[in-house]
């Protein structure tokens, strides 16, 4: 006979279960016979008014697959939604206002990945795991079977990515699904470097690692490498409001952890920031030792002592300093150019819609 607490945990755990469950139901989906016209891609996106960055990657999808000749939608579940923390005119239509055939192509995030069996079986689908770490979230070991939460999905044609790290674990992950790789786009006139020497600042956003964060700031303060320093932590800003703070600060602060692709400390280097920090693994592929301080996984210690030695040479040699990271952004911002993800974006969904 199992433990009370065993049974309670039991019981706990599938009661949270049943309630994500809930909330990752997607809006019901009409079908209709394919009538032979062009593909429409649609990207089904949660209601979510928030600083997602991975919406704000599929509302930038949809405006460069129309500009590319290619019909693309975000699709949301309640009419008259759309995400506003970002400027934007995207083509965005509802669920009650489309019928989707088999000519079309539903696009969903890995959210979805445990309700896919509430889909449109007959309309050929995509998964756009932006976050391969967060795959097996809600998709119970027992229970389940060998490819979970992908197998038994005939329609399911790829999977589509973001980042080499997540493209790699997700092909060893599902040997028998194709695996894509999409640059992001890391937007030039949005991040770019400001002031020559940008201020004494140290900014960072709040979304990871809450207490290793303050216990790396308790270190700091204690020895005093942040007297003197404006200490910044973006949460709940508009788009533009995160890139002016990236942008006259001499440092970001890269709490990582298990990304896609991790694009605040992108959008940092971009704007000129010299960043420190973990790359979360997906970040490998940016965080140059050249241009920025990439730290250890879990590395308290060395993630401290990275940071003061940049404050440090900021303030022995401001100019100088400031030199790595002008050449952070130009490295970003070439390799995740907008042209570079067209030249993807191409590449994937020309042979999947015949266009």
């Amino acid at each position: 006979m199992p433990r009370i607490g065993t049974l309670a945990n039991r019981r706990i755990e599938a009661y949270r279960l049943r309630a994500e469950m809930r909330r990752r139901q997607p809006p019901s989906l009409r079908t209709a016979p394919a009538r032979g016209e062009r593909p429409v891609v649609y990207y089904l996106t949660p209601d979510l008014d928030l600083p997602v960055g991975g919406i704000r990657v599929i509302y930038r999808h949809v405006d460069a697959l129309n500009a590319l000749g290619l019909r693309a939608r975000v699709l949301h579940g309640n009419r008259g939604f759309r995400s506003t923390w970002f400027a934007h005119d995207t083509a965005v239509t509802y669920a009650s206002d489309v019928a989707l055939t088999a000519d079309d192509v539903l696009v969903v995030p890995e959210w979805y990945g445990p309700t896919l069996d509430r889909l449109p079986a007959t309309v050929p689908l995509v998964v756009f795991n932006q976050r391969a770490y967060d795959t097996f979230d809600f998709v119970p070991y027992p229970g389940t079977g060998p490819g979970a939460p992908y197998a038994g999905f005939p329609n399911l044609r790829a999977l589509l990515t973001v980042s080499r790290d997540n493209a790699e674990l997700l092909a060893y992950a599902f040997p028998d699904l194709p695996v894509h790789r999409v640059r992001n786009v890391v937007d030039a006139e949005m991040f770019r470097p400001g002031p020559e020497v940008p201020a004494r600042r140290i900014c960072f956003t709040t979304t990871r690692r809450e207490r290793e964060r303050d216990q790396l700031l308790h270190i700091l303060r204690s020895r005093g490498v942040l007297d003197g320093w404006d200490v910044v932590a973006i949460s709940g800003r508009s788009e533009a409001e995160v890139a002016a703070i990236m942008r006259d600060s001499a440092v970001f602060l890269s709490f990582s952890d298990r990304e896609g692709f991790g694009l605040p400390p992108a959008e940092a280097m971009a704007s000129g920031s010299y960043v420190v920090g973990y790359p979360g693994l997906a970040g490998r592929e940016f965080f140059d030792p050249a241009y920025c301080a990439p730290v250890d996984e879990n590395d308290l210690l060395g993630f401290a002592r990275a940071v003061e030695t940049a404050c440090g040479a900021y303030d022995a040699d401001p100019v100088g300093f400031a030199k790595a990271g002008r050449l952070a952004s130009e490295r970003v911002l070439s390799e995740y150019a907008p042209e570079r993800l067209d030249e993807d974006l191409l590449a994937f969904y020309r042979p999947l819609t015949g266009r």
